[in-house]
């Protein structure tokens, strides 16, 4: 089992001595967020809430994804850092492996490519990009991201994207890992036949349960139930050593963990000491004892 540490809409002065004490404290990984826009006016609701209200997001700061996980890499030797999850479809995927490619070049192969649907139309709308038919834009780039991140030519030409053969380098000396994130029936299939991994959004104990048996079934379906897959959750049962051994008889790879509700209007007023502190803590307690 590892563990992912998670902290989001906070003050972004405090993710480069969060990303070291995390570090420091034998976690895995640690997740950064992506936001590009907050609309003033939106109909959407949040997928990830009982109530599906996105207000919490106004005036939170997000740095841009890509360029935290840099910063973060340059400031760390060994944690991972797992975008959570980058919103590929409204982004040009050659920039995006051009930047996944970097970003894994320069720290040694430590990113774990988390990507998903957004589920803002204007994010769409704001990047030139039409909301139709975004899942299967979303398979070509993730197929794009797959050939462009490997050093060799490569060239696509499908229904959105039509791409001379090209090369991109310096390549990472390992493949990037490309996580799927969602629950639908949809991100399940997308995870298990074109990633290497799935990214759990959180929710009931029952609802985990009824994805994970969803997720094995297909990749079952599939015939790629033998190969390699990161499977990265949410659960409660990841705060005890009990519940961590649980979750690795499901086939669980990754446990994500945080300590505070960051879907709050108004600032994150937690002091960085405290959440050093709670990192750290749950360590010694957890982390320790489960991987003995």
């Amino acid at each position: 089992m590892r563990f992912t540490y998670a902290e989001a809409m906070t003050d972004s002065k405090f993710y480069a001595p969060l990303a070291q004490a995390a570090e420091a404290a034998g976690y895995h990984s640690m997740t950064v967020a992506d936001s590009l826009i907050y609309p003033s006016d939106s109909d959407a609701s949040y997928p990830y809430t009982d109530d599906g209200d996105r207000e919490f997001l106004e005036g939170k700061e997000f740095i841009e994804t890509m360029t935290l996980c840099a910063m973060l890499g340059a400031v760390t030797t060994t944690i991972r850092f797992t975008p959570f999850v980058l919103k590929l479809p409204i982004r040009p995927p050659v920039l995006v492996a051009k930047q996944a490619s970097s970003i894994a070049y320069l720290t040694d192969n430590r990113l774990g490519l988390g990507v998903g649907l957004s589920p803002w139309p204007e994010d769409y709308a704001v990047m030139g990009v039409p909301w139709a038919r975004r899942g299967k834009r979303f398979d070509e780039c993730i197929d794009i991201l797959r050939g462009l991140t490997s050093g060799h030519e490569f060239e696509f030409h499908g229904e959105f994207y039509d791409i001379q053969p090209i090369t991109q380098t310096p390549a990472p000396t390992q493949p990037i890992p490309i996580l799927v994130g969602g629950h639908s029936d949809a991100a399940l299939r997308r995870a298990a036949t074109r990633g290497d991994g799935w990214m759990h959004g959180g929710g009931p104990h029952e609802d985990l349960d009824a994805l994970l048996d969803r997720l094995a079934e297909i990749r079952k379906a599939e015939g790629v139930d033998d190969e390699p897959f990161e499977v990265h959750v949410i659960s409660m049962d990841a705060y005890s050593v009990d519940g961590c051994k649980r979750l690795a008889d499901r086939g669980v790879t990754d446990v994500i963990v945080g300590f505070r509700v960051p879907y709050v209007k108004g600032p994150d007023t937690e002091p960085l000491s405290k959440k050093i502190e709670h990192l750290e803590r749950f360590a010694a307690d957890v982390i320790a004892t489960a991987s003995d």
